[in-house]
């Protein structure tokens, strides 16, 4: 996701439903590998997200830049 808020209602308002937690990180990839993956908008104008084959994850991660930071952790109530 390309976007915080979304990724923040994906995590709380889905994840949390339907596998009892759900957590949003943030980190970089190199803006040049990036390119093969088009943007896809997610049923809104604003809710866009690149749409990574699971098969090129691998490579995907070897391409991020830093560290990954923890945002945001949600979990369903008691």
């Amino acid at each position: 996701m390309l976007d915080g808020d979304y990724a923040i209602r994906i995590a709380r308002d889905w994840n949390v439903k339907h596998d009892g937690a759900g957590f949003v990180t943030r980190f970089e990839v190199e803006s040049e590998f990036l390119t093969r993956y088009p943007v896809q908008r997610a049923g809104g104008r604003t809710l866009l997200e690149l749409w990574v084959p699971a098969e090129e994850l691998d490579e995907f991660n070897a391409h991020t830049v830093g560290e990954i930071e923890f945002v945001h952790e949600f979990t369903a109530a008691p």
